[in-house]
Parts: structure tokens; C-alpha cells; sequence
């Protein structure tokens, strides 16, 4: 893949349950570690996402975004050389926050990383790791199951305010009128549950 592409699965301009403030965030299409319950098994093909310029992407970012960069998905580190370049192109214009989801631990990104994948870390403030593990689900600050860590990497964000809890989730309405939501669930299966509920309302809403 072109580093000059990112295949973005979808994104957001002002996020306040992925990180610390409000952030631009970026899930990328495509992981290869497929975590049985992944909140986003959409995003697990490489198949599918749309291909996006990383200077295009880096434009709106440093447009619209408030207060950082999130990077999530599918797996960032499975596209780490683009996203090293776009965090960069970035940087060079606004010193945001970066905080990138990773279901690879900090051990193993540093000990057998590849370059591209070492470079982005170095690039990260915050940084998520490790799979998510259905039977260990936890309701944590930005993680999903206990297994998980959240790694401060630089001193940007050392002091973390208030407990180590759910920070929520962001339920939104589209323009073309289909519900969604961001973050990452308090509760296990609530991404299913939420799609049949939402289903179930819009047949009802169409009956006459």
C-alpha cells in the first residue's frame, strides 16, 4: 500500500469519548488480529474503506481538529507507515495531541515492530494496547476489557483527570438520517444489541 494512501473506514471532526478533549478521530479499514467481539467487525476486511491522499487527510485535520488526533479502527499499526507520515504532516502545521488504539501490546510493537510501526509509536502520546478480550469486557477510561492499557508516552497528558471509568458514549444523528454512535461500550454485545434496536425502530417508524 501506498504510504501516500490511508484506506479510511470512516472519521470524525470532534470526538469527546476517544481521548482527552476533543479529538479528530480516524478508524482505518483493516486488521489482522480479528478479536472475537470486536466492537467493529465492519473495519476488520481489508476489503472495503475509501482511499484517502494523506496530504488531503492532513488538511482537514489541521482544519477542523480541536484538540488532537485519534487513531483508531480496524489496526493503525497495519498501516503505520502512512499514518507515521500523516501524523508528521500534521505536526508540522499544529501541535496536536496524538493517541492511537492498538490491539498489539507496547512489548511487541517495540521488541519485532517493523520501521514504519516504530516510527508512528514514537509519534503517539497515548497509546491503547493489547486485544480486546470479550471475557475480560471492563467499563475503563477509552478500553474495552481489562486486558487493555492506556500508556502515556509523552508528558503531555500525565495528569489524567478524574477515575479510571467508562468515558461514555456519543449517540449522533446523520444529516441523511441514519444513528450511530462513538466510543468505547460500558457493557459487552451493546454494538449488536444497539443495530437491532435501531433496526427494530426504523421498521416501526415505516409502518402505517
Amino acid at each position: 500500500m501506498s504510504a501516500s494512501v490511508v484506506m479510511v473506514a470512516d472519521t470524525h471532526p470532534a470526538c469527546e469519548v476517544l481521548g482527552p478533549g476533543v479529538r479528530y478521530c480516524v478508524w482505518v479499514q483493516g486488521c489482522p488480529l480479528r478479536c472475537r467481539g470486536c466492537v467493529s467487525p465492519e473495519w476488520i476486511p481489508f476489503e472495503g474503506g475509501t482511499a484517502v491522499p494523506v496530504a488531503d487527510l492532513a488538511d482537514e485535520i489541521v482544519r477542523t481538529a480541536a484538540d488532537g488526533l485519534t487513531l483508531s479502527g480496524g489496526e493503525p499499526f497495519a498501516q503505520a507507515r502512512a499514518l507515521a507520515e500523516l501524523v508528521t504532516r500534521v505536526r508540522a502545521r499544529r501541535d496536536l495531541s496524538v493517541m492511537s488504539y492498538s490491539g498489539h501490546t507496547l512489548e511487541w510493537l517495540r521488541r519485532h515492530g517493523d520501521e514504519h510501526q516504530r516510527r508512528l509509536l514514537s509519534l503517539l502520546d497515548l497509546l491503547v494496547d493489547g486485544p480486546y478480550v470479550a471475557g475480560r469486557h471492563a467499563a475503563l477510561r477509552w478500553r474495552g476489557s481489562a486486558n487493555q492499557r492506556l500508556h502515556r508516552l509523552t508528558d503531555r497528558h500525565r495528569d489524567l483527570p478524574g477515575p479510571d471509568e467508562s468515558a461514555g458514549l456519543r449517540i449522533e444523528i446523520t444529516p441523511d438520517r441514519r444513528v450511530h454512535w462513538l466510543g468505547v461500550p460500558p457493557v459487552p454485545g451493546f454494538g449488536p444489541a444497539f443495530s437491532r434496536a435501531v433496526s427494530a425502530q426504523s421498521l416501526e417508524g415505516r409502518r402505517e
